[in-house]
C-alpha cells in the first residue's frame, strides 16, 4: 500500500475533565471536513478511491474498521490485493493518513461511531478525482 500511516494522538485527564490532542497533526494542507455517522453497524460503505486527494480520519465516538487498497489500475485494479486493515476507535486516539493513490472502505463498530474525514481538496476537486469500485473488488475483514 502507499503511504498510509498514523498520527499518534495522546489524552489528559483532570477532575474538569479529558482533552484529546494531535500536536503532531499538520492541518496546513487541510481545506474542509466532514463526519459521517453511519444509521447501522451492518452498514459497510466501500470502495471509494482518488487519485491524488489525500485523506484523513480521525474516531472521536465509538470504532471503525478502515480497509486500504492501493489502486494500481483504475479500469481493471488487482483485486487479489489484500486490504490493510486498520481499527479506529475513540479510546485509544490516532489519525489515521491516507495519501492519493488509495481506495478505503470502513464499518462502524459501535452503534452511534462518528468519523471525522479531512480532506487536502474541495469538494469540485474531489469530485472530479473520485473513483469508485464495487464493494465486491476485494475481500476484506470487517
Amino acid at each position: 500500500m502507499k503511504g498510509a500511516f498514523t498520527i499518534e494522538g495522546s489524552s489528559f485527564v483532570d477532575q474538569r475533565g479529558e482533552i484529546k490532542f494531535f500536536n503532531s497533526f499538520d492541518m496546513s494542507k487541510v481545506v474542509r471536513f466532514y463526519e459521517i455517522t453511519p444509521s447501522s453497524t451492518d452498514v459497510v460503505r466501500a470502495w471509494q478511491g482518488h487519485s491524488f486527494e489525500k485523506k484523513w480520519f480521525y474516531c472521536h465516538s465509538g470504532s471503525f474498521v478502515i480497509n486500504i487498497v492501493n489502486i494500481t489500475d483504475h479500469n481493471s485494479p488487482a483485486t487479489e490485493v489484500d486490504p490493510k486493515r486498520f481499527e479506529l476507535n475513540a479510546d485509544n486516539p490516532f489519525i489515521l493518513e491516507v495519501p492519493g493513490g488509495n481506495a478505503t472502505g470502513f464499518k462502524a463498530g459501535l452503534p452511534h461511531s462518528k468519523l471525522m474525514v479531512f480532506s487536502n481538496f474541495t469538494l469540485e476537486e474531489s469530485a472530479k478525482d473520485d473513483i469508485r469500485f464495487p464493494i465486491e473488488t476485494w475481500k476484506a475483514t470487517w
